[in-house]
């Protein structure tokens, strides 16, 4: 655990990737091969359930340490994480536990049908063997709350680079179904058993923001446009007879989706396509929040289905006949995909259009109109392009459309988590109505490290009122506040919920008199909801 602790301590100190990579690669130099399994299933979120509940160790912690609730309550504002505040106040440890982290996980999955009695001791004895930084790990391990800033990429270039192993192969190796406990390190890591398991999906091609001029993109007509949907990428596959959706999350998702799974009878066995999960009626693809309706439903009622009916737009195919055909060119699969996807006579199942332009001028003007059907803006892929693995600068681009964005002023405040747990970095916004502040939307990024600084000073010099870790701040500060989409929602007072609300920028220059009043916010979401 010790080595994992340091990673992770590692990791947390530095942004850069180059450091992070060699973290990692140090880490898998001195770790067993059940370790490095368990490093590859936790970084890429096969976390097992939550065995013990944090209320429980929060209840555990408090008795330990004894401390009042209202000064861990204090701390724990303070610090913005449960697992970090426990291990701050236990007592130091008076043994010493070293266990490989292979063995903790172990002993984390059969504490899961414990007596709660059982659970206790065992977590007080680990609390009582590990020291602060284990403590963490360990607290964020058996707590469910283990998140880290390392891309799948990023995990795979330090796999590839240790091992010597194509990182291609390892990407598509480690997606799809797996189980650390049971699986060998080596025949992971080298791939023998990719599509072994019907269901494992390819690793996703990922395009590029485009951040050059279109034209020096050169020949239009090397070029392939179609419409960047909002919805959810997937991958559908059909092997053994059996038909398996993909999130490009790696969610096996294909008992959420039972309209989509007609397609079964229709594709021919060894098939795997790419593309878009949309809501989908009337022949219009609707915006991403009527397809939030539908996500994470352990039961998807006919009503529900017929409220909100889903369809799936086809990008790609990337298996044929059992046959990977990756390596071959954008036009070849897309006449392939064509020919599948024409004898599929269901009308939720299309193939995404190809967007017609004779010049960039011409596709530029296109570009402008991509709300009026609920598109984010264009893809742009060259003709010649095989599928990567992952994103590779040149080939394929994402042409998206300015945000529509509005002015609101920042209210409340909580502090962050990880390197952030110090400052004042998650704010919620508002705008007018009438005499009153409407809260509309929470953004967490768009700040430079300076402006975070200056952000968190004011917030602690001007707080009006505290709800546990909420701060309500004067409303003075003005900020340029961008978003993708707008549609109906409960979830803010002003009956509105952004879509990707990110701040594009400080209005030094405005006051709280300036922000946007809901009735214009309104007006977007006709115009554009």
């Amino acid at each position: 655990m010790k080595h994992f602790a340091a990673l992770i301590q590692a990791l947390e100190v530095s942004n850069k990737t180059n450091d992070k990579l060699d973290a990692i690669v140090a880490y898998l130099s001195v770790a067993p091969d059940e370790d490095k399994l368990w490093l590859i299933a936790l970084f890429t979120g096969r976390r097992p359930k939550r065995p013990v509940k944090t209320t429980l160790m929060r209840q555990w912690a408090l008795e330990l340490s004894e401390l009042p609730e209202w000064l861990f309550l204090e701390c724990y504002s303070n610090v913005g994480d449960l697992g970090e505040t426990i291990s701050l106040i236990l007592p130091k440890p008076q043994q010493r536990i070293d266990k490989s982290l292979s063995q903790w996980m172990q002993e984390l999955l059969q504490l899961a049908s414990k007596s709660e009695e059982e659970k206790k001791t065992f977590v007080l004895t680990a609390w009582n063997g590990l020291d602060y930084n284990e403590r963490f790990i360990f607290n964020k391990l058996i707590g469910g709350g283990f998140r880290i800033g390392v891309s799948s990429k990023l995990l795979v270039n330090a796999l590839s680079k240790f091992t010597g192993v194509d990182s291609n192969t390892i990407m598509h190796s480690i997606m799809g179904q797996w189980r650390p406990e049971e699986a060998d390190y080596t025949d992971l890591i080298a791939g023998k058993h990719i599509n072994a398991d019907h269901s494992k999906p390819y690793p996703f091609c990922l395009a590029y923001p485009m951040d050059k001029p279109v034209e020096e993109l050169g020949n239009p007509q090397e070029w392939q446009a179609e419409w960047k949907w909002d919805g959810i990428r997937g991958q559908m596959i059909k092997r053994g007879n059996e038909l398996f959706i993909w999130s490009r999350g790696e969610e096996l998702v294909t008992d959420q989706f039972p309209d989509l799974q007609l397609i079964a009878s229709y594709l021919p066995d060894g098939t795997v396509i790419d593309g878009e999960i949309l809501a989908y009626k009337d022949g219009q693809v609707l915006n991403f929040n009527h397809l939030q309706k539908r996500l994470n439903r352990k039961v998807i009622s006919k009503k529900l289905q017929e409220e909100v009916p889903v369809g799936f737009y086809a990008y790609d195919l990337l298996e044929v006949n059992g046959t990977d055909i990756r390596e071959r060119s954008l036009i070849e699969r897309r006449q392939l995909l064509e020919q599948i996807i024409t004898s599929v006579p269901l009308q939720n199942i299309k193939i995404s259009p190809v967007v017609g332009f004779a010049n960039w001028i011409e596709l530029a003007a296109l570009r402008e109109q991509a709300r009026q059907v609920n598109s984010e803006g264009l893809m742009l892929k060259a003709k010649g392009s095989i599928y990567h693995t992952g994103r590779k600068k040149g080939d394929w681009w994402k042409w998206k459309i300015n945000p529509l964005s509005i002015d609101a002023v920042l209210i409340y405040g909580q502090k962050g988590s990880g390197r952030r747990s110090g400052f004042y970095t998650d704010y919620t916004f508002a705008v007018k109505s009438g005499e009153r502040l409407v809260t509309i939307a929470k953004a967490y990024s768009g700040l430079t490290d300076q402006e975070i600084k200056e952000v968190d000073r004011f917030i602690k010099n001007n707080s009006v009122e505290k709800f546990g870790p909420v701060r309500t701040v004067k409303p003075e500060l003005v900020f340029e506040i961008g978003f993708e989409g707008i549609a109906r929602s409960n979830r803010h007072k002003s009956g509105v919920a952004l879509r990707f609300p990110r701040i594009l920028r400080w209005r030094k220059d405005k006051t709280v008199k300036d922000v946007n009043t809901l009735e214009e916010v309104q007006a977007l979401l006709a115009q554009y909801g």
